[in-house]
This record gives C-alpha cells, sequence and structure tokens, in this order.
C-alpha cells in the first residue's frame, strides 16, 4: 500500500494552502479530521506547532513553511535519513522547471518565478533533502535564461552539468517540470562558473511581443528595455512601467 501524506490542521488557510502544493506535485495526501480514525495509508502527518501534541501518531512534522514540511514529509516516507546521491534537474526558461531526484527516485518537481529564483531554491532543496553528493543538471536549450540560472548559482559549491534535452519533449500539463525530470536523469558536461549573457534579435522581439500583451496592447518596450529584461537586470512589469512615464 502507497504511504500518503496525512493533513490535518484546523487552520484552514494552512490545510488549504498544503492541499493546493500537494495537489501541484502530484503527491499522495489524505485529508484527514480530528474526530476520525487515522487511515492505515498515512505514513506521516503534517500539522502546526499547536495542535502537533494532540495527534496520537509517531511520525509527524510540524508546518512552519510549506515547502520544508512537505520535503521532510517526503523523506520521512522514503524511509531516508540522508540520500546518497541528490539530483537537481533543471528546465531552463523564463520560469525554470525543477526536479528533485534522491538515490534514483523522483522526489518532487517545483517550478521557479524566474532564472535567478532557481539558486535560492536550490539553497532550500538541499537543506530539506541532507545528502552525501548533490548535483545538478540543466538543459543546454534557451542559452540566455540556462545561463542566467547558472550564473546565479557561482557563489554556490555545486557540481553543475549542462545536458542535452533531447529526448526530454513534454508529454503532460507540466512540461517544465517533465523536461526537469528527464534532464535530472540525463549525462552532461561540466559547466563552467560564469557565462556571457547574450539574448539573440529574437529574444528580443518576443520579449517585446510579451509586453505588449501584458498591456492589453497598449505598450512595446524599446529593444533596450527589451534586453534589460532577457538579461534580468528588469523584470518585464517593471520595463512597462519604464516605458509608460518615458511617454508621459
Amino acid at each position: 500500500m502507497e504511504k500518503a501524506i496525512g493533513v490535518l490542521t484546523s487552520d484552514f488557510k494552512l490545510f488549504h494552502d498544503l492541499v493546493k502544493v500537494l495537489t501541484s506535485k502530484g503527491l499522495p495526501f489524505v485529508s484527514l479530521s480530528f474526530d476520525d480514525v487515522i487511515p492505515p495509508n498515512t505514513g506521516v502527518i503534517i500539522t502546526t506547532a499547536e495542535e502537533v501534541e494532540k495527534i496520537d501518531f509517531d511520525k509527524k512534522v510540524v508546518c512552519v513553511n510549506i515547502q520544508l514540511a512537505i520535503a521532510e514529509s517526503i523523506r520521512i516516507l522514503k524511509g531516508k535519513e540522508r540520500f546518497d546521491e541528490l539530483i537537481i534537474g533543471i528546465d531552463p526558461g523564463a520560469k525554470p522547471g525543477v526536479a528533485v531526484v534522491g538515490d534514483g527516485t523522483i522526489l518532487e518537481t517545483r517550478q521557479a518565478a524566474s532564472p535567478e529564483e532557481v539558486a535560492d531554491m536550490v539553497e532550500e532543496i538541499a537543506s530539506s533533502y541532507p545528502a552525501n553528493r548533490i548535483g545538478l543538471k540543466i538543459g543546454h536549450g534557451d542559452p540566455t535564461n540556462r545561463n542566467r540560472i547558472i550564473n546565479s548559482l557561482s557563489s554556490q559549491e555545486y557540481e553543475i552539468e549542462i545536458v542535452d534535452e533531447k529526448g526530454t519533449t513534454p508529454r503532460s500539463d507540466t512540461p517544465d517540470q517533465e523536461a526537469a525530470t528527464g534532464i535530472a536523469f540525463m549525462k552532461g558536461h561540466p559547466a563552467r562558473k560564469k557565462y556571457e549573457i547574450a539574448p539573440t534579435p529574437g529574444e528580443i522581439k518576443d520579449i517585446q511581443n510579451r509586453s505588449r500583451k501584458l498591456s492589453g496592447g497598449k505598450i512595446t518596450i524599446s529593444k533596450n528595455l527589451a534586453r534589460m529584461v532577457a538579461e534580468g537586470e528588469i523584470t518585464l512589469e517593471d520595463a512597462i512601467q519604464m516605458m509608460i512615464e518615458d511617454m508621459t
């Protein structure tokens, strides 16, 4: 019987947020009540610090941070105090997909809000899943965002490999995470610490098109602003606002 993560709390907002994240990750979970018997397929229970002593169950996780609580719960379900090898696969893009694989088992997938956010996510994952060795693998496609991700990781002492993404074509409604999972299982070649970020004319044009769509057809940012967005200096929203201010 597959063990599931139990969610048991009277905090409605926390309950809703936990269920939302667990569902998005495709993790098995059961919604529990203080009035009912804990079902036998429950492997660990996430609750609050105020409620943890009320629960008669040996494996409990107090939720202070949702991502960390879920990560700890996954580790408990897998029966791992420490992994021998943890591989973090990264599918580069404006919103990179991230996959976590521990000792050959897919633990979870995530999506970063930006290329630079991957560095913080990697640190959080590394602290959530203790391992003897941690390696990062990133797809070779989308060089601009790929290089932004690698550069943001340059201060961290992890081995990074660049992987040929062929064969990781997504087939689900979470394509970035699926591609990241495929990347995590592939062999690559060592990456350098720093790379030049050089957006192509096509990338600049694409960002300009996105600015037009985001502003409801009212604003098309300049090539210079689009380049700054591509290089991670400003957000697209900032660029649109700057364009509006220049026009007034």
